[in-house]
């Protein structure tokens, strides 16, 4: 039996540890730093290891068989380079392919070299290029997106409603440096797609790959996607509006594309390829890439996964997916909602104590509650981030899903707590 490590400390990588826990091949699993609800756990375990070189150090020492690494970060950084320099199989890609995510505009000239439909769009280093630009853009009576180049973790494009709003977007991000200055040395700016979105991830192997199920996920922080734009308040998966004909196009054109032309310039694709994806009017178009699961698609598809997700992470480090036996996903729907602290994604509060996790997890054998924002302090559970708990349900239909998810997540009492009423309204 194997030890693996799980590097993050958020939903995602709950869901990730869980998952990987129920394999009959692991014997034990690392999260590094994890968070209150994998502290929780008699197969997964805790560990105050940071930073890149700690990492490879500590996986080195317990001889970990496998590390899958959460966030982008790290990736970006070069993770995976470093754990493959010492011989440990990483499900996560190398440096220089993450840059499908690290590099909004890397990301952008490598869709338009390899035709990989998208919006159209400019990259600008210069503030008062990207201006000129974006005027000549609002005197046609274009709508724009104004994304930070750079990671921003999750929040840096803003979809401005008015002409004043796109400048002092621009401004926000190449001025004021408001996402950080690595964020906000380029920006692309590009025109706005209309029409639902899905989330499309595949596993990968370098050279194949396999699409999971379609997911939505809910950006804005309020009912009616009304607020600031969150890392994401609640997801369900399949989406319905995601139709067989779709799933051909985006199979074709974005992902087998993208695998193959990554391979090709030389930087093959391994783990998670996630396709942000707009379903227009005129076909689907791609939003973004990112390198990794997503959060909190991850806790919708890992809990309709049917297959040992540690054999699928094996088989990809070691580039033979294709021979590791078919991929399967259970009938019926997936739901996960996000219960968050006050205020966020703005300024909000730690330290609240946290009731009701357990009632929450007893409702249901159908029923998982993923922690994100946790932490155990004197033996008592509290908030430490803006998304705390991510309630996760599978069901026949989406709807018994979703109110499985709400009935969870009824159960559950912190000062403050926040979350939306209405995820999935629009699938049922």
């Amino acid at each position: 039996m194997s030890e693996v490590l799980v590097v993050g400390s958020g939903g995602r990588e709950h869901a990730i540890a869980w998952k990987l826990s129920l394999s009959p091949k692991v014997a034990k699993v690392y999260v590094a730093p994890g968070n209150g609800g994998t502290a929780a756990s008699s197969k997964i375990e805790n560990v105050d290891v940071v930073g890149i070189d700690n990492i490879v150090e500590f996986a080195k020492t317990k001889s970990i068989e496998l590390v899958c690494v959460g966030p982008e970060i790290p990736l970006v950084d070069g993770i995976a380079d470093k754990l493959i320099a010492v011989g440990i199989k990483c499900f996560g890609p190398t440096k220089l392919a993450a840059r499908l995510e690290g590099s909004k505009a890397f990301s952008k000239a490598f869709m338009k070299r390899n035709n990989i439909p998208t919006a159209e769009h400019e990259s600008f280093t210069e503030y008062d290029k990207a201006l000129q630009f974006l005027q000549s853009c609002l005197s046609e009576g274009k709508k724009m997106v104004i994304k930070c180049s750079g990671l921003a973790a999750g929040k840096g494009v803003l979809l401005p409603e008015s002409d004043d709003e796109a400048l002092s977007a621009l401004k926000r991000v190449m001025v004021d440096l408001e996402f950080g200055a690595e964020a906000g040395k380029e920006v692309v700016i590009e025109e706005r797609l209309t029409g639902p979105e899905a989330s499309v991830l595949a596993f990968c192997d370098g050279k194949s790959y396999s699409i999971m199920p379609a997911a939505q996920d809910h950006k804005r922080a309020y009912d009616n996607d009304m607020g600031p734009n969150t890392g994401g308040m609640g997801a369900y998966a399949p989406a319905p509006v995601y139709t067989a004909d779709l799933q051909a196009i985006v199979e074709e054109q974005v992902i087998k594309r993208t695998v193959d032309a990554a391979a090709k310039e030389g930087y093959p694709f391994v783990g998670v390829l996630y396709a942000g994806m707009m379903l227009t009017p005129t076909g689907p178009k791609t939003l973004e890439f990112n390198c990794r699961f997503g959060d909190p698609e991850t806790q919708v598809l890992l809990p309709l996964l049917d297959s040992d997700l540690f054999d699928i992470m094996t088989a990809c480090a070691d580039g033979n997916l294709s021979a590791s036996g078919e991929i399967k996903f259970k009938s019926g729907s997936a739901s996960t909602v996000v219960a968050a602290s006050g205020g966020y994604p703005l300024s909000y509060e730690k330290g609240k104590e946290i009731a009701g996790v357990s009632d929450a997890g007893n409702c249901s054998d159908d029923l998982v509650v993923f922690h994100a924002g946790t932490k155990i302090v004197d033996d008592k559970l509290v908030t430490s981030g803006g998304r705390v708990l991510a309630v996760s349900a599978t069901a026949p239909s989406l709807k018994e899903a979703l109110e499985l998810s709400y009935k969870g997540l009824s159960k559950i009492k912190f000062d403050k707590m926040e979350f939306r009423t209405d995820i999935g309204k629009k699938a049922l």
